[in-house]
């Protein structure tokens, strides 16, 4: 009788979400490193990407229908190793950006169809590409689409130092003599301030719809919310006529490590109360925005838009700010910096972070 013989299969680290729950749901783990196949790329990970949309998926708020166990993640960036056989817009060698709706990103190595993948410029870090996606692209869509700012016109941006309203400020400072609004907490003033922000306005100790109308008696033209509940309803107070408001997120869902069950009812059910009577009166536009759904149902539009971002940053219109950068093992730690609001841009995770080369001047930790 022959006997078999082992097949040693190559494998790598990544960060897998085990159950819906706390900090110690996310495990370093070693999985079996991706095949690559017909339409496909395997890409070497130098950074991947912290979103606030990843405290969700942990806590099992939203998930895009996905179910522990899974490896975590929605972007990354990295140098691609293999290239299937019906591939022919990229090669071996090349640095890009990649993109994971249904999560797989905090990893080694990932494979990705070559539709989520997108050439990033020389110039441009692996930690400032983790930015390109999530941040720029819906600020992008936020204030420039659905928003259609205007020049002269004004825009309230919600937790204007995290990274979408880091990037939202960017993109709302390239139209002409726009007035910016943006809530953050005192202490993170000054930074928002030379970031483009106005008019800063600190939400823990004063109302910010209050401090809105004393500047803009009219109310503003644009407001991004990410927020959601009861913030998302009384931002409309403050929101001129034919002002847009667009809904992006749902931050007040979290509150801490695990899922507040009677917090995110509350919130949910503050969110849903809108007044239709109201919006036809004074002429609102009330929009949500998911970018996973954009790139799902219009790719085309998802790309165009990302080159109109590459042109941006290519003409020293927008400057990602890399926050702090973690290794895989110190997860739990970027995890919580996030949790706690003390981030000012993009939390960045790397595989192997004594191998990284790129200057990163602020780092908190």
């Amino acid at each position: 009788m022959e006997a078999s013989v082992a097949v040693e299969v190559e494998t790598m680290k990544a960060l897998m979400l085990t159950g819906f729950g706390g900090y110690e749901k996310i495990k370093l783990q070693e999985i079996p490193k991706p095949i690559v196949s017909d339409d496909t790329v395997i890409i070497e990970i130098k950074a991947c990407g912290m979103n606030f949309s990843d405290l969700y998926t942990r806590q099992g708020i939203f998930t895009h229908g996905v179910k522990p166990p899974f490896v975590l993640g929605l972007e990354g960036a990295g140098v691609v190793t293999e290239v299937g056989s019906n591939v022919t817009e990229f090669k071996v060698g090349d640095r890009v950006l990649c993109w994971n709706f249904k999560y797989g990103m905090w990893s080694e190595f990932v494979k990705v169809h070559k539709s989520q993948c997108f050439a990033i410029p020389e110039n441009m870090t692996f930690t400032e590409a983790n930015c390109i996606v999530t941040n720029y692209l819906t600020a992008y869509f936020v204030i420039m689409d659905f928003g259609n700012l205007r020049p002269g016109q004004s825009v309230l941006i919600q937790s204007a130092a995290g990274g979408v309203g880091w990037a939202a400020t960017q993109i709302a400072r390239s139209v002409e003599n726009v007035k910016i609004f943006g809530t953050a907490s005192s202490s993170k003033h000054e930074m928002i301030k030379e970031n483009g922000v106005t008019h800063p306005i600190d939400y823990k100790n004063h109302d910010f719809v209050e401090e809105v109308l004393k500047h803009e008696p009219s109310g503003v033209h644009v407001i991004l919310d990410c927020l959601s509940g009861v913030d998302f309803i009384r931002a409309q107070n403050c929101l001129r006529h034919m002002g847009r408001i667009v809904h992006i997120g749902i931050s007040n869902m979290i509150n801490g490590e695990k899922r507040n069950i009677l917090q995110n009812l509350k919130v949910w059910w503050q969110t849903k109360n809108i007044n239709i009577f109201n919006v036809i009166m004074k002429n609102h536009g009330i929009c949500g925005l998911s970018i996973a759904s954009i790139f799902e149902n219009e790719p085309e539009t998802f790309r165009n838009t990302l080159e109109k971002i590459m042109n941006l940053y290519n003409d020293d219109k927008i400057s990602p700010r890399i926050d702090s950068v973690w290794s895989f093992d110190e997860v739990v730690q970027a995890t919580k910096c996030m949790v706690e609001r003390k981030n000012i841009g993009k939390i960045v995770l790397l595989p192997k972070k004594d191998e990284n080369t790129e200057l990163v001047e602020t780092f908190q930790n």
